[in-house]
């Protein structure tokens, strides 16, 4: 089983998102980059970025695969990794922490309480 950290919240298409105040920082989970393989290439937004809850923001490249990530908030992106776009290996290294993607000013914090927790997450992806 890969790794699901309990201070996350998660989607069903196998992003996190942790929460400080107003500020979200989103990645994708240890599930999915062990299911892409060898990540070659990743692609995200620029900042200052608006966007909904669902909409395609990036895609992740593997030597399997191309994936696309999807927002698991509302909000408007304040930064943007650029290790991990230098260096989209971080990926399949540390998804939790080195290998985050973007932060967004969310624009509706409550959108939070609709991902999944932990554990939900842990049964969706077994």
């Amino acid at each position: 089983m890969s790794s699901i950290l309990p201070d996350r919240k998660y989607t069903k298409d196998h992003e996190w998102a942790s929460a400080k105040g107003q500020s979200v920082t989103v990645g994708i989970t240890d599930f999915a980059q062990t299911s892409l393989g060898d990540v070659t290439f990743v692609q995200l937004p620029e900042t200052g970025k608006v966007f909904n809850r669902g909409e395609i923001i990036g895609s992740v490249e593997s030597v399997k695969a191309v994936s696309d990530i999807y927002a698991p908030i509302s909000g408007k992106i304040t930064k943007v990794n650029q290790d991990v776009l230098n260096d989209p290996a971080l990926l399949n290294q540390d998804p939790y922490g080195k290998a985050w993607l973007i932060e967004v000013e969310a624009s509706n914090a409550g959108e939070l309480n609709e991902l999944l927790s932990p554990e939900a997450y842990k049964q969706h992806a077994e």
